[in-house]
């Protein structure tokens, strides 16, 4: 009888232990998943993992462009 061979494929999490949730999107700004993401990862298919990960560029953007508005202005 073979080991199962671990799933190299599998999608890690995009956390990177920032969990700040930004009100006005309601996106985590550390990882940019939503609440209810991050609280399904690990239940999530590969399929939706794929989904969300693929979304998370534009919503880390979004969200630098949201704190950069905010910041105030120097110079």
């Amino acid at each position: 009888m073979f080991a199962a061979e671990p799933d190299v494929m599998a999608i890690e999490t995009p956390c990177i232990q920032v969990c700040i949730l930004e009100p006005a999107t309601r996106l985590c700004r550390g990882c940019g998943r939503t609440l209810d993401e991050i609280a399904r990862w690990s239940a999530l298919s590969d399929a939706e993992r794929r989904r969300v990960m693929a979304e998370l560029p534009e919503r880390r953007a979004r969200l630098a462009a949201m704190e950069a508005a905010a910041a105030p202005a120097r110079g």
